[in-house]
């Protein structure tokens, strides 16, 4: 993420800003130039003051306060980039349904902004009915009529369970499950990583390259998955580990360190749009010292990231626990996980070689 500013009176705006809070414009995001623009009305559309051109319209689901984002230019579809991925949707005229589905759109939107500024692959479930990205938020069944919904993707198929957008049985979760981290763009980041490793490993030719840093993904799925919640995870495990999770089986490991990624490269943009420089004055070596002044999406090498992310995320865990509050990122980058992290970093760059 990173800060935007209005066309209109130059305020700093957030990616998630409906309105500007200065001088009042509406605003939309258009994914296909990275920008978030004040807008002026255009007869029943938008004219984009970041983009001047033709009449632009906001995603449908805008009508549900759902989506800030327009949709693209002149091809007269409803939905925006990130929405023509959605399949099943809540029923909306449930007010905690409305409330819990915009929740899980704005991470859904975070996620999406990530895909996009990587030009990874996209096509919806239309374009791909085999293979294509799609999104289902469902809601637990009366307790008589069947079991909870559990989040997980299967085949470009990505199921959400809509009370995972509940704080209270979110954090209920995590710690029944032991995470010491569970967040919504944590859901979407992680799931989306099974997808990409349909695509860009197994359907790329690059599963031996994958298993070399990964391990054997062939080995027995629900086997792995029944001796992790019985036995629980090796003691050394954050020695190879980015997760106790990923030490399930090597498809977790992959959509665990995916996502990691994806907050790490995330976290340091915002760090970056601000301006951030880490610099202890205690710190005589030089060894927490960090100048975030890059583009983490277009960093050379995962050196350079995690560079900027160690000194970077101590600073922070130190002023969370400062206010009293737990690690803003409590988990431990060992050189097996750095070196898992490039993998994906090489991979979304299109480095990785068959």
């Amino acid at each position: 993420m990173k800060l935007f500013q209005c066309q209109s009176c130059g305020n700093v705006l957030y990616f998630e800003n409906r309105t500007c809070g200065r001088c009042g414009h509406r605003l939309a995001y258009l994914p296909e130039i990275d920008a978030l623009s004040a807008l002026e009305p255009s007869g029943d559309g938008w004219t984009a003051l970041a983009a001047p051109g033709p009449t632009r319209f906001l995603c449908a689901n805008a009508a549900h306060d759902a989506c800030n984002w327009l949709t693209p230019p002149e091809s007269g579809e409803p939905f925006c980039r990130a929405c023509r991925h959605n399949g099943i949707i809540p029923d909306v005229s449930t007010p905690e349904n409305l409330e819990r589905w915009r929740l899980m759109e704005f991470a859904k939107h975070q996620l999406f902004y990530a895909l996009l500024r990587w030009n990874l692959p996209l096509a919806t479930r239309a374009e791909d009915p085999e293979h294509g990205l799609i999104f289902n938020f469902l809601s637990d069944p009366p307790e008589a009529d069947g079991p909870k919904v559990m989040t997980g993707h299967e085949n470009g198929v990505i199921t959400i369970a809509l009370i995972e957008a509940d704080d209270a049985e979110r954090e209920s979760r995590r710690r029944g499950m032991g995470e010491p981290y569970r967040t919504l763009v944590g859901h979407f980041r992680h799931e989306v990583g099974h997808h990409y490793w349909d695509l860009l490993v197994r359907d790329a030719g690059l599963l031996d390259a994958c298993r070399a840093v990964f391990g054997d993904d062939s080995q027995d799925y629900e086997a792995a998955l029944k001796r992790h919640y019985e036995e629980g995870t090796p003691p050394d495990w954050q020695q190879h580990s980015v997760s106790a999770y990923a030490t399930t089986h090597p498809w977790e490991d992959f959509a665990e360190t995916w996502a990691h990624y994806l907050h790490i490269v995330d976290t340091l943009e915002m760090a970056s749009a601000f301006g951030m420089e880490v610099k202890p004055l205690l710190d005589a070596e030089g060894g927490l010292a960090a100048r975030i002044d890059f583009d983490p999406y277009a960093a050379v090498s995962i050196d350079q990231i995690v560079a900027a992310w160690l000194p970077f995320v101590f600073a922070m865990n130190s002023v969370s626990r400062a206010m009293g509050q737990g690690d803003l990122y409590p988990f431990v980058l060992s050189p097996a996980v750095i070196a898992k992290l490039g993998f994906i970093h090489r991979l979304v760059h299109g480095q990785v070689k068959g």
